[in-house]
């Protein structure tokens, strides 16, 4: 088993490629009071053994991060970037460490577009976690930019998207997965298993019936096939994960809105992205964008293997 690789602020691709010691990798928020996402992500990799690597992408820094007035240079302006990074990712190194003393950590402060550092982070990651605020209806920022939905369509890992504040489960806990009979929704689903018995947690797979514009009075045949659809994606993986209390439901209504609401008191909602099945209610790469604004509990796309 190979030590994870420290990487630079010179080398944004740097990463860990040791056998099963895939980092776990997290974008770092400068804001001090968002801290679920890097809370999150100390978890699952203190879970699962894996190294933790914290990714800040330099920014303007806000007055607070300021000591002194950025002398009116160019080189000044940068190093005073440089500088409020560097204690940005010490600030979140502490608090994982101080959460899971155990931890592996290493940091990245890196320069440029976040979307094109974290993707090339994502290529060697087990996962990629970031933040999220909902701030209203209408608009929603994710860390400190809107980056989750460009992210989520170019990871090549698994992305997580925690919300804030943090979310409240039930006594019982349980994921939730959409599956539509694509690749990408049957990639969605063995991810949901794995966590399901990481966690020692229920699972509910849900297949939403959505009616079309033109609702023909009897639907008995097509919702017959479609219960038959998720129960064979469904039972393989349940034979791999027998200890896994799975519950499969085929729900009637928008994916969207059935999800984020079967979702209220989850661990997690776990979606493919880009994956469109045979069924035209179920277009997974919508539908994982639409929960990604309206769901309280953490969002993990999966895009497809390979």
């Amino acid at each position: 088993m190979s030590a994870p690789v420290p990487a630079s602020k010179d080398d944004p691709g740097a990463r860990n490629t040791g056998p099963g010691r895939r980092p776990i990798v997290v974008g770092v928020d400068p804001d001090r009071a968002h801290r679920m996402a890097p809370a999150w992500a100390a978890d699952e990799a203190s879970r699962r053994r894996l190294p933790l690597r914290l990714v800040h992408v330099e920014g303007v820094p806000t007055p607070g991060d300021r000591k002194e007035a950025v002398p009116p240079s160019w080189e000044g302006w940068n190093a005073a970037l440089h500088e409020a990074g560097k204690q940005v990712l010490e600030e979140a190194a502490e608090f994982v460490t101080a959460r899971h003393p155990e931890l592996e950590v290493d940091t990245l402060l890196a320069e440029g577009d976040p979307v094109w550092t974290l993707c090339e982070q994502s290529r060697d990651a087990s996962s990629l976690v970031l933040g999220s605020r909902h701030l209203s209806r209408r608009r929603e920022v994710f860390g400190s930019a809107s980056i989750a939905l460009p992210v989520m369509a170019r990871t090549h890992c698994p992305l997580v998207v925690v919300p804030e504040p943090e979310h409240i489960t039930q006594d019982r806990p349980y994921y939730v997965v959409g599956v539509d009979g694509s690749e990408r929704s049957a990639a969605a689903v063995d991810v949901a298993f794995e966590e399901a018995a990481l966690r020692g947690a229920g699972l509910r797979a849900l297949l939403v019936w959505e009616h079309g514009p033109l609702r023909v009075f009897d639907e008995s045949g097509p919702q017959e096939e479609s219960r038959r659809l998720l129960s064979e994606i469904v039972a393989g993986r349940q034979a791999r994960y027998p200890e896994v209390d799975l519950r499969h439901e085929l729900v009637a209504g928008h994916p969207v809105q059935v999800l984020t609401e079967a979702s209220a008191h989850a661990l997690g909602l776990v979606v493919g992205t880009r994956g469109r099945g045979g069924f035209a209610g179920m277009l997974l790469g919508s539908v994982s964008q639409g929960v990604l604004h309206h769901a309280r509990c953490p969002v993990i796309a999966v895009p497809t293997r390979g």
